[in-house]
């Protein structure tokens, strides 16, 4: 659980653009409603963070290769000296998420995991999926945080 953190994410749209003048991923238009990135604290009792946001849609990488919908990361607080990056895969996408080269960086499949938000059976009032993203700092579960 953690408390007092501050976590910013940035990802794509739903068709898998950033809003951001280097992306030049052609034939996918920039959304104007989309800002891409936002930000949370998380409770300083329960240590829950939410995002309402949209599922971003594959994009493509370095030397066209195609990159499973997630979304980035980046957490700070108290007591963390750097802040940590990390990324936001879904486990409805598993087909997607077994071809994502920067997942399959993780030599070790169980640490894979800790990178999958679970999607859960309910739905938002508006019919909106919801997904479980724990971020562990320690322990046989410790997220999987990348060198920047």
């Amino acid at each position: 659980m953690l408390k007092d953190i501050l976590i910013e994410i940035w990802q794509a749209n739903a068709e898998g653009k950033y809003a951001h003048p280097a992306d030049r991923q052609p034939g996918k238009s920039i959304d104007p409603a989309f800002r891409g990135w936002g930000r949370a604290c998380t409770d300083l009792e329960t240590g829950v963070y939410a995002f309402d946001t949209i599922k971003p849609g594959p994009v493509e990488g370095r030397n066209g290769r195609r990159m499973a919908p997630h979304v980035n990361a980046w957490i700070v607080g108290r007591g963390i000296n750097l802040a940590l990056n990390t990324r936001i895969y879904f486990s409805d996408e598993a087909e997607a998420n077994a071809s994502d080269p920067v997942l399959n960086l993780i030599e070790w499949e169980q640490r894979r995991r800790t990178l999958v938000a679970e999607r859960l059976d309910r739905r938002l009032d508006s019919g909106a999926a919801v997904y479980r993203f724990d971020i562990r700092l320690q322990g046989d579960d410790e997220t999987v945080f990348f060198d920047v």
